[in-house]
């Protein structure tokens, strides 16, 4: 889908056009749209008829694995399994700064606990990786004690349930192998896993115009689209690879080969590169995994500088701020595709963002279960079957870890 297809069907004559000017009586509309979609209530709290008040918040670890358990005065539990490549450092920040701000507080004001604590003792002056995938951790561990006490899902929580079934597509995080290499593996996964879509990495990742192995991107868009089945959906991923003109230069071979999205082309940060980039070419820009701000997001999504906005449902903070983007996203026409890391259970919170996100694209990143961390669900596989992954619709998360695994946790001080 081109990037002016995206315009044309979702806002008919040029709002996104007009906002781009900023001048406009239709860019100030939908200035108030994105707005209102980003201030407005997430959490279903009508659902609560009693304060669901935390009694404790301990962070666990198991080998390198660390889960939040929370519980409240009247005994409901709450768990999630954290992002562990990044825990393994961050765990200070999540026992010290987020854990006790949450203690003796009312769960269903989940909300307002999220922006209170990101005022609390200047902790905005944290805001970033370090600190969002901590509050993310603790975020799931309490909507799995609201599902619980609800006894509903947790995209029940947090709006309607639009699917039970997500499409997912095949992420390849490769980059040290030849072209050759790398679509054998993308042929080997869309055999294996029946996914209709696939992801690869182009470039040598912020590495300012270097490849990760000489001619390596080049070679691999054409030979990629022409070994695998049309039908499937091909996505790219340049990790901030390139400056403007390079990512221009790569953009072009990838529309020439038919690839519906073209993501991070430039550093992350260089939003100017970015933009002038979405300008300039007519394949979908995708963006926001290493972004944390709202007020990015919105400016981002304001000045059309992305056309598939990706929120890290760990890096950004959480499922609420997250559904956040997503609305907004969804004012200006365009997908809200988060993206996810392949470390502790992101997969499986991904699997519950979408099903209550409207405008979450056609495909949802998977890079496959987790057995590190044992779980036992009783609703879905969590594995992809002909492409689709089916929703957990179990209370919470729908999952429980495995007694044994819990009970060689240890409690991180």
């Amino acid at each position: 889908m081109q990037r002016r297809n995206f315009i044309k069907a979702a806002m008919g004559t040029g709002l996104l056009a007009a906002a781009r000017s900023g001048r406009s009586e239709e860019a100030r509309i939908l200035a108030h749209r994105l707005a209102a979609a980003e201030s407005a209530t997430v959490l279903k709290k009508e659902l609560f008829k009693e304060p669901v008040r935390i009694k404790s918040a301990q962070l666990l670890r198991n080998g390198d694995h660390f889960i939040v358990r929370v519980e409240s005065d009247r005994g409901a539990v709450g768990m999630a399994v954290s992002n562990d490549m990044h825990m393994i450092y961050l765990y200070p920040v999540l026992t010290g700064k987020v854990l006790p701000f949450f203690i003796n507080k009312d769960a269903r004001e989940l909300e307002k606990l999220l922006s209170g604590l990101y005022r609390a003792n200047s902790n905005y002056k944290w805001q970033g990786l370090a600190f969002w995938v901590c509050v993310a951790s603790l975020e799931f561990a309490i909507l799995d004690l609201l599902g619980q006490v609800a006894g509903k899902p947790v995209g029940e929580l947090l709006g309607a349930i639009v699917r039970r079934d997500v499409a997912v597509y095949q992420a390849n995080g490769v980059r040290d192998k030849s072209a050759e290499e790398t679509v054998e593996q993308l042929l080997r996964s869309v055999e294996k896993t029946g996914a209709r879509a696939v992801k690869y990495k182009v470039g040598g990742r912020m590495d300012n115009n270097r490849d990760s192995l000489p001619g390596r991107t080049e070679k691999l868009i054409p030979l990629a689209r022409k070994a695998l089945p049309e039908s499937v959906t091909i996505y790219a991923d340049a990790n901030g690879s390139y400056d403007a003109a390079k990512a221009i230069e790569i953009g072009r071979l990838l529309e020439a080969n038919g690839v519906a999205f073209f993501e991070e082309p430039c550093p992350f940060d260089h939003y100017g590169e970015t933009r002038t980039v979405a300008d300039v070419l007519s394949i979908p820009i995708a963006g926001g995994e290493q972004d944390a701000s709202l007020r990015q997001f919105r400016w981002m999504i304001e000045n059309n500088v992305l056309q598939v906005v990706q929120p890290d449902l760990f890096y950004f903070g959480g499922m609420v701020r997250s559904i956040r983007v997503a609305r907004m996203a969804q004012e200006a026409g365009i997908p809200c595709t988060p993206h996810i890391s392949g470390s502790g259970l992101g997969y499986l919170y991904m699997l519950h963002f979408a099903s209550c996100v409207d405008n979450i694209g056609p495909y949802q990143e998977y890079k496959g279960e987790n057995p590190e961390v044992p779980i036992v669900c009783a609703t879905s596989s969590l594995r992809s079957e002909r492409g689709i992954v089916r929703v957990p619709s179990g209370p919470g998360w729908g999952v429980q870890i495995e007694k044994d695994f819990l009970e060689k946790c240890r409690v991180v001080e």
